[in-house]
């Protein structure tokens, strides 16, 4: 048995708009994140990764509205907190920051672009400690963990136009780790850089993790080939569905689901032993979530469907020690 530190429980988020219809972005997700892991969320655009993570915080508006299902934070002493159970502000004041961190896709609107960086950590501890902290106070309180992560004390009097990407990168991350978060959520964090920067972030994030900064990161993104350097285990959306967890070595070389054998088969390859692999894209598109498929979301464009899949929508089942969504199995 592993310990977890968030439980979710056939989730379920969806945009609802007079437009469009109702989007069935995140439809009935359950899985869970260990303690001491680094699990990766990967899928194409579009499958509902950054919409997941949104779920997680509780922090959702318009037109994206919660549609049942549980998301349960564990402490480090066991206590669970059920957050679509709590109220906003409890969740703010007792969840947010010092359990559970968020780093958006957009950094840039994480931060405050008329606040100075030092006033803006001032206001997020004053809305998570009740406390009002000066502008030395502040310099002294998280000096140090600035520099763990590569920021000089300047930093702080700047305003976020005024940093790089990869600086507000790694300031939001200050920010969101500074209270020793139990978990740490990352939307697409290196999609924005270079590649220079991405190797100095990628190393960043795996230094916190080992140093007991953070005890469990979820971390999302669309490159697999990124997710496989750091990831202890991958799981696989799709259309608003996990269709595969498992270790990332056999997510990469023993993927059970077709649509995860498509993804890495869409790959270049990497290894000499398979660099003779042919490189296939998957047929056709992602079914449109306004309407999504009956059974399977992948029956369209799977090579192996059966008559079941069309009518009948496969649950999450264990299958030598990974989770799998397919009637194969």
């Amino acid at each position: 048995m592993f310990d977890n530190s968030v439980i979710v429980q056939d989730l379920k988020g969806w945009y609802l708009s007079p437009v469009f219809g109702t989007v069935y972005a995140v439809d009935g997700v359950s899985f869970s994140a260990r303690k001491r892991e680094i699990l990766g969320l990967a899928g194409e655009s579009g499958c509902g990764k950054s919409t997941l993570l949104r779920l997680l915080t509780r922090v959702v508006d318009a037109p994206l509205y919660y549609q049942g299902g549980e998301v349960i934070v564990v402490d480090n002493d066991g206590k669970k907190y059920h957050v679509w159970q709590m109220g906003i502000e409890d969740v703010r004041r007792n969840v947010l920051g010092k359990l559970m961190s968020y780093v958006p896709q957009s950094v840039f609107d994480a931060l405050d672009p008329t606040q100075r960086v030092r006033d803006f950590i001032a206001t997020a501890l004053r809305e998570s400690k009740g406390v009002k902290y000066s502008t030395e106070e502040i310099r002294k309180m998280v000096g140090d963990h600035f520099a763990r992560l590569g920021l000089s004390e300047d930093v702080l009097d700047r305003y976020p136009h005024e940093l790089s990407g990869g600086m507000r990168q790694r300031v939001v991350i200050a920010i969101s780790t500074y209270l020793k978060p139990t978990i740490l959520l990352l939307d697409e964090p290196t999609s924005a850089l270079d590649v220079s920067s991405q190797k100095r972030l990628i190393e960043l994030l795996v230094s916190l993790f080992k140093d007991r900064i953070v005890d469990t990161m979820l971390f999302a993104s669309h490159d697999i080939t990124m997710l496989r350097q750091i990831c202890h285990r991958i799981a696989i959306m799709y259309a608003g569905k996990i269709v595969e967890i498992a270790d990332t070595e056999n997510i990469i070389y023993n993927p059970l689901h077709p649509y995860t054998r498509g993804l890495i088969n869409s790959l270049l390859p990497l290894e000499d032993s398979i660099k003779g692999r042919k490189i296939s894209g998957i047929p056709g598109a992602p079914p449109i979530l306004t309407a999504p498929p009956v059974g399977c979301r992948f029956y369209p464009r799977c090579d192996q469907r059966m008559d079941i899949c069309k009518v009948k929508e496969p649950l999450l089942t264990e299958k030598k020690n990974r989770i799998v969504s397919c009637w194969l199995y």
